[in-house]
């Protein structure tokens, strides 16, 4: 994402059912039939547009405006989907409800077995205003850091 980021390029629908997993646990990003070139850091999608509610970040959603700190957003919500194995995220809530809760400032709890580091991370991604949110090259230090502390604990299974 730092790379898409450094092109000015946004994906929009960035989540565990669109990243692609080899053998070796090399990952790649994929399903861009959403993604778009912005100009002046924004892109406003068109009126009636659908995207995935749980994923999309409150500014997305209330008024379709979309920056790559929209997709920052959607990264915090794909490292729920990681720790928990591909659950749902927002479990047990409507989209409606998701949106009125976030509208009210709540934040999903750290889930189970998430380290806290790991879960005060989730929660830089999803600040409420979209500039105060890191940069995914700011993401990728941090997250190599975090992982070569912790690698020896997230080693792939025979």
């Amino acid at each position: 994402m730092a790379f898409i980021e450094e092109q000015n390029y946004i994906h929009r629908d960035l989540r565990a059912a669109n990243i692609l997993v080899s053998d070796t646990l090399s990952c790649k990003i994929a399903d861009f039939g959403l993604a778009r070139l912005i100009e002046d850091n924004e892109y406003t999608a068109r009126e009636g547009a659908k995207f995935p509610i749980k994923w999309t970040a409150p500014e997305a959603i209330n008024y379709g405006t979309f920056t790559i700190k929209s997709d920052v957003w959607s990264f915090g919500i794909l490292l729920t989907e990681i720790v928990t194995h591909g659950r749902i995220p927002y479990p047990g809530m409507t989209n409606p409800e998701v949106i009125q809760n976030l509208e009210r400032g709540y934040r999903m709890v750290r889930p189970d077995n998430c380290p806290e580091e790991l879960y005060q991370i989730m929660m830089l991604c999803w600040k409420e205003r979209p500039e105060e949110r890191p940069t995914f090259d700011y993401l990728r230090s941090v997250l190599d850091d975090f992982f070569t502390a912790t690698e020896g604990q997230y080693q792939p299974q025979p």
